[in-house]
């Protein structure tokens, strides 16, 4: 096995700070939706990916995958989700492998009522931190970045 490409000191102190940004958005926008809206980040995530979808019902294996989710992980999540009235599982009725994922009116109201807490949180952790050349560049990296990782 050949010998990996160390980072170098540099590097490395750029991968760390990668880590934790990431990692203290993350924590920072979970605390403030669970706070505010009673609402892991997760379940905001799917509510608003349900929210922005062309179909009205996607498949369970579509969602996992607009999301990046595992299935379980998915599952895991509507599972919670649908006990607290926010979206429905539905058996799909041209394949009975597969359920179909829907907003309900009850969630579409909760992803009302969160969006502005959240947005303010999004704004104060990341856009008000950031000139608008930074913010830029920021965009630029992010797109660069998961550009290389999905190809």
């Amino acid at each position: 096995m050949p010998e990996p490409q160390w980072l170098t000191d540099q590097e490395q102190s750029t991968w760390r700070a990668l880590t934790a940004l990431i990692r203290t958005v993350d924590e920072q926008l979970e605390r403030q939706l669970q706070r505010d809206a009673q609402i892991t980040l997760a379940g905001y995530v799917v509510l608003v990916t349900l929210s922005e979808g062309e179909e009205e019902a996607p498949r369970m294996s579509d969602l996992a995958l607009s999301l990046g989710w595992s299935q379980s992980r998915l599952s895991h999540a509507m599972t919670w989700l649908e006990k607290s009235g926010w979206v429905q599982r539905t058996k799909c009725p041209t394949d009975r492998r597969s359920s179909l994922a829907r907003l309900t009116d009850k969630g579409r109201q909760k992803l009302e009522d969160a969006a502005p807490g959240h947005v303010a949180a999004v704004r104060h952790l990341v856009f008000d931190a950031l000139t608008a050349e930074q913010q830029q560049a920021l965009a630029q990296i992010s797109e660069a970045i998961t550009t290389r990782a999905t190809h």
